[in-house]
């Protein structure tokens, strides 16, 4: 017969094992890879940027080593569902569509569209008075964004919509001229209007009145939305949120 402390023994060793084992998970998170400063590759070949960053915060939170998996932007959602990786962060907005496939956490931060040109085009005053000055002209957007489906949703019949694979493709075509103008994510064309071939542009106008919010997406009914939410909250509680949101931004993005 075993005695009380053999039993005891026993389970607190299979406490240890459970806890160990948990410890030793890893996460995949999905992310596209193409999105400075949010997620890209640097010489090396190494994904970096914001989201990477929030997400590896996230995984220590939870205590649990995280994976980095790219996926391109056009089948991230599909890819997350065939369980190539665990969760998708890749500054994706939270939509009624997406919401039919995936689950989102809360969101982990807000956007903002804003059109870019060249500083030479006279392009002024209310979203009504932009339109007009556009009409037939070219504007480009990453395709199956929030940027996207509003210029065909709403300005599709006034002008020629063109949709990228990739964010780094539309400003490649507006830098070389192909483009009369672009909408996209303000943060993102922030960091673009920075380097070299930004120089030549501008925001235009005022940012559309959208709400965007970011989050991150798991597979329907998975409980790690939960933990991953709580996780989030207890980084901006600690400030590790701030302190990787300044090093991208000189304003909160929260």
């Amino acid at each position: 017969m075993q005695t009380l402390r053999t039993i005891l023994l026993a389970a607190a060793a299979t406490l240890a094992m459970a806890s160990s084992a948990f410890a030793a998970e890893t996460l995949k998170m999905g992310i596209e890879g193409a999105y400075p400063p949010f997620n890209n590759k640097d010489a090396s070949g190494q994904v970096v940027g914001f989201d990477v960053e929030i997400g590896n915060a996230l995984c220590a939170k939870m205590k649990v080593t995280c994976e980095t998996v790219t996926s391109d932007w056009d089948g991230i959602i599909p890819a997350l569902n065939a369980e190539k990786f665990d969760f998708l962060i890749s500054s994706m907005s939270i939509t009624d569509e997406r919401k039919q496939a995936v689950d989102f956490t809360i969101p982990y931060y807000s956007n903002k569209l804003q059109f870019v040109a060249p500083k030479t085009t006279n392009l002024s005053g209310d979203l009504a008075a932009i339109k007009e000055t556009l009409k037939g002209k070219t504007i480009g957007a990453q395709r199956a964004t929030l940027s996207g489906s509003w210029l065909e949703d709403n300005w599709g019949d006034d002008v020629t919509v063109k949709l990228y694979d990739s964010q780094e493709n539309a400003f490649l075509d507006l830098a070389s001229g192909r483009l009369d103008a672009l909408l996209g994510d303000k943060y993102a064309s922030y960091e673009w209007l920075k380097g070299k071939e930004g120089q030549s542009f501008e925001f235009k106008g005022d940012a559309l009145p959208v709400d965007d919010k970011i989050g991150i997406a798991v597979r329907k009914g998975d409980p790690l939305r939960d933990k991953l939410s709580e996780a989030l909250k207890e980084i901006i509680a600690d400030g590790t949120y701030k302190k990787i949101n300044d090093k991208y931004f000189p304003f909160s993005i929260l």
